[in-house]
This record gives structure tokens, C-alpha cells and sequence, in this order.
């Protein structure tokens, strides 16, 4: 029976390892096949990362004619490498990203190597006892001074690249000084190679595809500002059809619920502060002059962002176990509707205005009737709370209420703002035509 068993034991092991063996190529090729459809996605999502991915690659195939051709090779020997790293670490995604870094570290090198070759002849003055402890000393001093530089904030966000090549390239001239006898040509070969990889990045990313962090800061703040007022114009089929829908969300036309669109807004602080930095360093372009006001666009977007916490809180009390009566929502129905459309229709408004350059015209208009509005459902609820008794029946309708008057008043701020950045940034005027009746009033169009 044993010896059976084993047999039939060992029979199973041969049949499952075959079993194995054989679907082991459909698991790899299904395997190629979804790392594929994910490479193409990505490349679909945006185009621009390909392209990105090129010009990297077209950026070190040109450096490396510094080690291949042998003449650029006899006048930069070894440190031709330099160039290469260069253009790994520096070349960003966008134009501003790889300004910034090829700056910082142009001039980090430069100044760092000077004062590198500098503390070496002061420390020589010292003898041959006395120099490296000179040397440890100005080392210490230095870094120290750099590194608590670090903490400052502006320096941090503009600057903290180029402190730490500061910290990193004098470490090495002033250490390596003390072994090395050629120092200064040494340090010139080395800066040289540095700025020849920081032009070709830069080069390359500003003629060759570029792409603007400015551009899509812009871009990005409208979009936000669209998918605020998407789901306050579908507010009415949100709050107030939930019930008769089952609960069922309006959908958009890309297939996902609108719902869902506004969270995006609540996570791009790092990513908007992170373009408006790059977009400082960026040259006029387009539409967008040297110094455009570009903090006006963090003002914005931290704007888009309290208003997107309010439709957050909004959803947190339509998805409540305690909802207020039916008899309640009818009767503040009309305003909450007028004011969440009106306070939509603004920020498309505003939007657009934004897209297109132009001043916004008619979004105070439709704030001015969000505002007629407000004021409309602070009289409805004062009549439906004197008519209702339940206080637990009013409450959650009256804290939706409430939280749309907020947003009315934040739908303000962003107009403002944007009205503030259409002067700064000198956009172009909306023309009115104006029309004399009969009865001689003016109309504007």
C-alpha cells in the first residue's frame, strides 16, 4: 500500500508539473501583453512623455561625442563624464524644471570651484602642518553655512538644488586640492563639461517639443475651476433627485460620475506650487510674458481648493445616515438650485475667461444672481423653521444650506482673483456693443 501510495503521489507531482510547464507560455505572454497595454496607456495619457523620453536620449547621445571623438576627448579627458551626469540629473520634464536645475548647477560649480581653489591658497599659506587643518576648518564652516541655508523657504523652493552641488563641489576641490598639484585645471575641465551638458538640456528643451510648466499650471488651474462648477450645475440632480434616483449620480459625457470630478482639486497644492516654481525660471512664451504674475495662480488654485473642502463637507452630509425631511428639501429646492447653478455658471465663466486670455464680463452677473438667491433661501428657511417643529428634520438640509452660502462667498474670492490676474497678466478686454433704443437707454451686448 505505501509503495502504491508513493506511485500515485509521484504521478500527481509529474502531472501538475506538466500542467505548470505547459500554461507557463500563455502566463507569460499574457503577462507581455498587459505590460504592453499599460506602456501604451501611459504613452496615450500623454503624448509628451515620449517625447520627453527622446530628446533624453538624443541629449547623452550627443554628450557622449565628448568621450568618442578623439579630439574632444585629448581636450577634456576624463572629465568628459561630468557632461553625461550632467544630463542625466539635470534634463526635466519640463522647461522650467530643467532651467532651474541647469542654473543651479552651473553657477553652484562655478562659485563652490572658486572658492574651492581660494581656501586651498589660503590653507597653503599655512604650511604643510597647517593646511589641512586649515582646510577642515573652511570645509565646516561652509557646509554648515550652506546646509542651515537650506531651511530658509525661498531657498528651499529655488535654490535647494544649487546648495547641494555648492556643498558637494567645494567639498571636493578644497579636499582634493590638498593631493592633487593641477587644481585649477583640474576644476576648469570639470566646470567646462558641467555647462556643456546644462546647454545641451537646455537647448534641447526649450527648441525641441518644449514643454511649459507655466502653460500647464494655466492650463491645470481653469481645469480645476471647470470641475467645480460641473458638479455645482448637477448640484439639483445630486441633493435633491437622490432619492427618487435611488441614490443614482448624474454621469458625464467621458463615462464617470461628475460626482467624483472636484477630488482631484483637493491633493494639487504640491503639484500647482511645484509648476509656478519651475514657471519662474521659464522665458517669455506664447502667450505668457517674462514675468507673468504667476503667484496669482497659487492664489487661485488655494481658492478652488477651500471651495472643493465645502463640496467635500456638501457629500459628507448627502451621504449621512440622518437626512432631513422631504416636505424640508422642497421648500429650499428653488434657491439652493439658482444658487448652485448661478455660482457654476460663474466659474465656467471664469474658466474660460482664463482659457481664452480674455477678462471675464459676465460672471459677475451670474454671482449677483447666486447673491439674490442666498437671500431668497435665508427667507425660506426662517419660514420653514417657525413651520417645522422637528428640529432633527431641518438640520441636515439647513447645514447643506448653509455650506452653499460658503461657497457663494468663495465663488466671489476666485472671481476677484481672477479679476486681479486678468489686470496682471494684461488680459485681452471683452468689447461691448452698446445699442441706443427708441426711448434713449443703452444696452450693452
Amino acid at each position: 500500500m505505501d509503495i502504491e501510495s508513493i506511485a500515485q503521489e509521484k504521478t500527481r507531482f509529474f502531472v501538475g508539473s506538466c500542467g505548470r510547464v505547459k500554461a507557463l507560455p500563455g502566463k507569460l505572454k499574457a503577462q507581455v501583453l498587459s505590460i504592453a497595454k499599460s506602456i501604451k496607456k501611459l504613452g496615450q495619457d500623454d503624448p509628451r512623455r515620449l517625447t520627453h523620453s527622446l530628446k533624453v536620449g538624443l541629449a547623452l547621445t550627443l554628450v557622449s561625442l565628448l568621450y568618442y571623438a578623439r579630439p574632444l576627448y585629448d581636450g577634456f579627458g576624463v572629465s568628459g563624464m561630468w557632461a553625461v551626469l550632467t544630463i542625466v540629473v539635470v534634463f526635466e520634464f519640463t522647461v522650467g524644471g530643467t532651467l532651474s536645475k541647469s542654473l543651479n548647477r552651473g553657477f553652484a560649480t562655478f562659485l563652490a570651484g572658486a572658492l574651492g581653489i581660494g581656501a586651498d591658497y589660503f590653507a597653503s599659506l599655512f604650511g604643510n602642518k597647517g593646511e589641512p587643518i586649515v582646510l577642515g576648518i573652511l570645509v565646516f564652516l561652509l557646509a554648515a553655512a550652506a546646509t542651515f541655508s537650506r531651511f530658509f523657504p525661498r531657498i528651499k523652493a529655488r535654490y535647494d538644488y544649487g546648495v547641494l552641488i555648492f556643498i558637494l563641489t567645494f567639498s571636493l576641490v578644497a579636499v582634493s586640492g590638498y593631493r592633487v598639484d593641477e587644481l585649477v585645471v583640474l576644476a576648469h575641465q570639470r566646470l567646462t563639461t558641467i555647462i556643456i551638458g546644462g546647454a545641451t538640456c537646455m537647448l534641447i528643451s526649450i527648441f525641441i517639443c518644449p514643454v511649459w510648466a507655466g502653460e500647464d499650471l494655466h492650463k491645470t488651474v481653469a481645469s480645476n475651476l471647470e470641475k467645480l462648477a460641473t458638479y455645482l450645475e448637477g448640484f439639483e440632480g445630486v441633493y435633491f433627485q437622490s432619492c427618487e434616483d435611488d441614490g443614482n449620480a448624474v454621469i458625464s459625457k467621458d463615462g464617470k460620475s461628475f460626482v467624483e470630478g472636484y477630488k482631484s482639486i483637493l491633493n494639487a497644492k504640491s503639484s500647482e506650487e511645484s509648476l509656478a516654481n519651475f514657471a519662474r525660471w521659464e522665458p517669455g512664451h506664447g502667450r505668457f510674458r517674462l514675468r507673468h504674475p504667476w503667484k496669482q495662480y497659487l492664489k487661485i488654485g488655494a481658492l478652488a481648493r477651500q471651495c472643493a473642502y465645502q463640496i467635500e463637507a456638501i457629500n459628507g452630509s448627502i451621504h449621512s445616515d440622518i437626512q432631513a425631511s422631504q416636505e424640508f428639501k422642497s421648500k429650499i429646492e428653488g434657491s439652493c438650485t439658482r444658487m448652485s447653478a448661478e455660482c457654476g455658471k460663474a466659474l465656467k465663466e471664469l474658466a474660460t475667461a482664463m482659457k481664452t486670455m480674455k477678462e471675464p464680463s459676465s460672471a459677475i452677473y451670474h454671482l449677483e444672481k447666486s447673491k439674490a438667491a442666498m437671500k431668497d433661501l435665508k427667507f425660506a428657511l426662517k419660514a420653514a423653521s417657525l413651520e417645522n417643529a422637528d428640529f432633527l428634520a431641518i438640520v441636515p438640509a439647513a447645514t447643506v444650506a448653509s455650506i452653499l452660502v460658503e461657497i457663494v462667498k468663495c465663488v466671489e474670492k476666485i472671481s476677484e482673483a481672477v479679476h486681479e490676474l486678468s489686470q496682471l497678466a494684461h488680459f485681452n478686454k471683452t468689447l461691448e456693443l452698446t445699442v441706443s433704443s427708441k426711448d434713449g437707454s443703452r444696452n450693452s451686448y
